[in-house]
C-alpha cells in the first residue's frame, strides 16, 4: 500500500501544481475580455482571435483544473445521505463512484476526444471566422484535461483504498473555495 500511496502523493502535487498554474489563466482572460471591450468601444476596433483567445482560456480553465477541483473536494455531489456516512462510508462511497462512474466517464471522454485533436492537428485546422486562430490547441485541451481528471481519480481512489484498510486517514474534507 505504501507505493500507492506515495503515487497518490505524486499525482495530487502534480495536479496541485497544474490547478495553481491553471489559476493565472483567470487573470489572463479577464485582462484580455477588458482589453478587448475597451479597444471595441472606445476605439471601434475588434478581433476575432482576441474573442477566440478567450474562449479557449474559458475552456482550459474548466477543463485543466477539474482534477484540482476533484482534489479539493470542490464537485458538485448530492450529499443526502453522504454527510451521515462516517469516514469508512464516505471512503466506501468515493471507491464506487470513482471506479463506476468517475474513471470510465473521463477515460471515454479523453479516448473520443484524442481523433478530434489529431483530426484538427493534421490538417492544420483554423477558426472559419475571419482572423481566427487554429483549432487544434483547444481541441487538445480536451483529451488532457479528462486525462489529467482520470489520474486526480487514481489518486483519490488510492486514498479511500488506504483509508478502508487502515493505512491512511483523511482529513474532514469541506470543500475548499478560497477568495
Amino acid at each position: 500500500m505504501k507505493p500507492l500511496l506515495a503515487l497518490a502523493r505524486l499525482i495530487d502535487a502534480l495536479t496541485e501544481r497544474i490547478g495553481r498554474l491553471v489559476i493565472w489563466l483567470v487573470l489572463a482572460a479577464t485582462l484580455i475580455s477588458a482589453g478587448n471591450a475597451l479597444a471595441r468601444y472606445t476605439l471601434g476596433e475588434s478581433s476575432n482571435a482576441w474573442l477566440e483567445i478567450q474562449w479557449y482560456l474559458f475552456g482550459a480553465i474548466f477543463l485543466l483544473a477539474a482534477g484540482y477541483t476533484l482534489k479539493h473536494n470542490g464537485h458538485v455531489r448530492i450529499d443526502i445521505f453522504y454527510n451521515r456516512l462516517g469516514p469508512r462510508g464516505q471512503a466506501w462511497v468515493d471507491l464506487a463512484g470513482g471506479l463506476l462512474f468517475l474513471l470510465p466517464m473521463a477515460g471515454l471522454l479523453a479516448w473520443l476526444a484524442w481523433p478530434m485533436f489529431h483530426e484538427a492537428w493534421v490538417t492544420h485546422e483554423m477558426s472559419p471566422d475571419a482572423g481566427g486562430l487554429l483549432r487544434w490547441p483547444v481541441k487538445l485541451l480536451l483529451p488532457v484535461g479528462f486525462a489529467l481528471l482520470a489520474l486526480q481519480g487514481i489518486a483519490e481512489i488510492i486514498k479511500r483504498i488506504g483509508v478502508l484498510s487502515g493505512h491512511l486517514v483523511l482529513p474532514h474534507e469541506t470543500p475548499e473555495e478560497e477568495v
